[in-house]
């Protein structure tokens, strides 16, 4: 079982030196970072990270805002993840469950993330 930790910033401008230390303080054993925009589907390193976990694995990341580029992406990423037994673990939000209340939470937490 590996944890995986995720960084993501919009900018080319923007440090990705928080998001690690952070990733690295929660346990993340192995973290994939990128500049891109939230609003392109260009990310390498996503998709490595996509392609190598494995079930039983744990992938964390800050926010949930860095998963994707909006609501229905997002909820199709983590719906993906859960059915792969891969636990998602969000900082400022906790673990995402695969339950009906685990995944309405989801949905509007991310539904005020786009809007944001």
């Amino acid at each position: 079982m590996t944890i995986y930790g995720y960084a993501r910033v919009s900018t080319a401008g923007q440090s990705l030196n928080e998001q690690k230390e952070t990733l690295k303080n929660a346990g993340a054993e192995m973290i994939l970072s990128e500049k891109y925009s939230g609003t392109t589907t260009v990310r390498p390193q996503f998709e490595k990270l996509v392609a190598i976990i494995e079930p039983n694995d744990t992938l964390i990341v800050t926010k949930l805002d860095r998963f994707a580029r909006n609501t229905r992406e997002a909820l199709n990423l983590i719906n993906d993840l859960l059915k792969e037994k891969i636990m998602i673990k969000v900082l400022n939000l906790g673990t995402i469950d695969n339950t009906p209340m685990g995944r309405m939470i989801v949905r509007t937490l991310l539904s005020v993330a786009e809007m944001e």
